[in-house]
C-alpha cells in the first residue's frame, strides 16, 4: 500500500509517553499512519494548518485550549478531517462537549490496538465509534434530562402563573406589593430560563409543559 494511500492520523495528547505509545499502536497497521503529534489544542490546530490529516485522536483535557474547543476550531475550518476523542474519562459533560463539538468518535485510553484501528478507519469512512462508557452516558444524560422550567424560583414561578393569567408587568406588581422594575428583572428571567423570545412564548411554553 503506497503512503498515499494510508490514513494519515495526527496524535494530540499532552503526555508524549501517551503520543509514543499511540504512534507504535498506528504503525502495527499497514494502512495506517502517524503524522505527527501535538501537545495541546493549540498546537494540533497548527500542523493542521501545515498539512490535512484524515483523522485526529483528541485528547480532551489539556492545559490551555481543551479538546473540545480544538475540535470545534478543526472541524470549522477542516471539516474533511474526522476527530476521535480519545480520553480517560466518560463523564457526560465531556462526552457531550466532544460530540458537540463536532468529533465523530469518543474512545477511552484502555482501548486496544485493534478497536483503535478499527475506529480510526471508520471515522475515515464517516461511521461513529462510540466506546460503551459513552453510550451509557448519553443515555443516562437523556433520561435525567432537566424538566422545562425546573430552574424557576419560587418568586418566578408565581409572576410566570400570573403571566398566564394575561396580568401585565403593572398588574403584577399591584397584585404582589413589589415594585415595576422588580416585576420586570423576574419577567426577564423566566424568559431566559424559558428560552422564550416574548412574554406570549413563555405563556405558551409555560402551558404546553404544566409549568403552572
Amino acid at each position: 500500500m503506497s503512503d498515499a494511500e494510508k490514513i494519515q492520523v495526527l496524535i494530540v495528547d499532552d503526555h508524549a509517553v501517551v503520543r509514543s505509545g499511540l504512534t507504535a499502536f498506528l504503525m502495527a497497521f499497514d494502512d495506517l499512519e502517524p503524522v505527527g503529534g501535538a501537545s495541546s489544542g493549540a498546537e494540533a490546530i497548527r500542523l493542521c494548518e501545515k498539512g490535512r490529516p484524515d483523522v485526529i485522536l483528541m485528547d480532551l483535557v489539556m492545559p490551555g485550549m481543551d479538546g473540545a474547543a480544538a475540535t470545534k476550531h478543526i472541524r470549522d475550518r477542516w471539516p474533511e478531517t474526522q476527530v476521535i476523542a480519545l480520553t480517560s474519562f466518560k463523564e457526560e459533560n465531556l462526552v457531550q462537549d466532544a460530540l458537540q463539538a463536532g468529533a465523530i468518535g469518543y474512545l477511552l485510553k484502555n482501548v486496544s490496538a485493534d478497536e483503535l484501528a478499527d475506529a480510526v478507519r471508520s471515522a475515515h469512512a464517516g461511521r461513529p465509534t462510540l466506546a460503551p462508557e459513552a453510550a451509557q452516558a448519553l443515555i443516562q444524560a437523556a433520561l435525567h434530562k432537566p424538566s422545562v422550567g425546573h430552574d424557576l424560583t419560587e418568586r418566578e414561578h408565581e409572576i410566570l402563573k400570573l403571566m398566564t393569567q394575561g396580568l401585565s408587568n403593572p398588574d403584577i406588581a399591584d397584585r404582589l406589593f413589589v415594585s415595576r422594575s422588580t416585576v420586570k428583572f423576574h419577567v426577564s428571567n423566566v424568559l431566559s430560563k424559558l428560552n422564550a423570545e416574548s412574554r406570549t412564548e413563555a405563556v405558551a411554553i409555560a402551558l404546553q409543559n404544566g409549568i403552572v
